[in-house]
């Protein structure tokens, strides 16, 4: 195990000193507005499955649709006069009228309570083990707005923000806290009132495969419990940031690497 965290150790700090990688996350560096971050890090977030290079076709697409303002065009939605703007973003099975529901989940958000940052907070607690009680809040509140019925083909919409109730490792909305919650040359820090060692590691397909390949995990099912006993097997590594190893595990799969 010693070895591996060497190795680990040193792809991560390959990637901290190194914007080569077409990881979704560089996109946020470009604003400096943390208003900005937030809400291109949840929609960067929210629409990351599938190829990487799709994933920044349509993040590009959609802030070149939105003249590079995520704020003010989120703080202002409406989905009657905004709706147009989105026109022709659909992503995979993801239609725009998904996307304009997840803007206007966003602006309810922005509206009522200032921020993500401020929204999160709400259901979060400083003693908590981790961050899925505070998630789940953070996810309900944004899913409660739209309009999706059972059965309907909106329910796609709840495919962008997963709730860890249902079990799942809720990859990309713990990728979003990662993103706002670790701080180094990849994570922009941004919510310093949580502490780093309350994350979950994001695990997808490919993030499972190499955990399971280098014996990290012994759980088969790729679920909640699985990220959970991954996280706790990477904080053998670093008890206070075990999801800093995140990027090492996922590009080992995305860059092609050899470990």
């Amino acid at each position: 195990m010693q070895r591996l965290k060497e190795k680990l150790d040193k792809l991560y700090s390959h990637y901290r000193q190194s914007f080569s990688s077409k990881d979704p996350v560089w996109v946020l560096h470009r604003f400096p507005d943390a208003r900005d971050i937030e809400i291109t890090g949840l929609i960067t977030a929210s629409y990351s499955y599938g190829q990487v290079e799709q994933i920044n076709k349509f993040t590009e697409k959609l802030l070149s649709r939105i003249g590079n303002k995520p704020y003010e065009f989120t703080i202002n939605f409406t989905k009657r006069k905004d709706k147009k703007f989105l026109k022709d973003l659909n992503y995979r099975f993801n239609s725009t009228d998904d996307l304009a529901e997840l803007f206007y989940s966003i602006s309810k958000a922005l509206n009522e309570h200032g921020s993500l940052k401020n929204l999160f907070m709400k259901t979060f607690r400083a003693d908590s083990e981790n961050i899925i009680e505070a998630l789940s809040g953070f996810v309900s509140y944004l899913s409660s707005f739209s309009n999706n019925k059972i059965g309907d083909r909106r329910n796609y919409f709840n495919y962008l923000l997963p709730n860890p109730t249902n079990k799942s490792t809720c990859k990309r909305m713990n990728l979003f806290l990662r993103w706002m919650v670790r701080k180094d040359e990849i994570d922009t820090g941004l919510w310093k009132e949580i502490n780093k060692s309350k994350l979950i590691m994001p695990v997808d397909v490919h993030v499972a495969r190499v955990s399971k390949n280098l014996r990290l995990v012994k759980r088969k099912s790729v679920d909640l419990k699985f990220a959970l006993e991954l996280t706790e097997t990477l904080k053998k590594f670093d008890a206070d940031d075990p999801v800093k190893y995140d990027f090492a595990l996922c590009h080992i799969g995305i860059d092609g690497l050899k470990i």
